[in-house]
């Protein structure tokens, strides 16, 4: 799907299949506990693949789509800058999995009166 997305030739299928199953383990590990990949229906392989985009726009090494779209979302990029991409790629790959994922650093505690 990562290949498709960010319509990537052959000449990156190695370093994008890589970063897939690096943004694979990651997601994995952060999995809400009792829930497996299989539970997040589409949204998995949909945020997997939009990690692995995410990290091949941080290296700067891949050639970065100018716009795509998955279901209602469209990226389109505007002469950004590679981390840009990056963390919007991630941030995009974060909000579709976020009702899978447990939550990350924060706690909501009491205030004193």
């Amino acid at each position: 799907m990562a290949q498709k997305l960010g319509r990537m030739g052959e000449e990156e299928l190695e370093t994008l299949e890589a970063l897939c199953q690096a943004a694979e383990l990651e997601v994995a590990g952060r999995l809400r506990e009792g829930l497996a990949p299989e539970d997040c229906g589409p949204a998995y392989v949909l945020g997997c693949a939009w990690l692995a985009l995410a990290g091949l726009a941080g290296t700067e090494t891949g050639r970065t789509p100018l716009r795509f779209t998955a279901g209602e979302v469209t990226i389109q990029e505007e002469g950004g800058d590679a981390p840009q991409r990056a963390q919007a790629l991630r941030l995009q790959a974060e909000t579709v999995l976020a009702p899978y994922l447990k939550d990350r650093g924060f706690v909501f505690r009491g205030v004193e009166g």
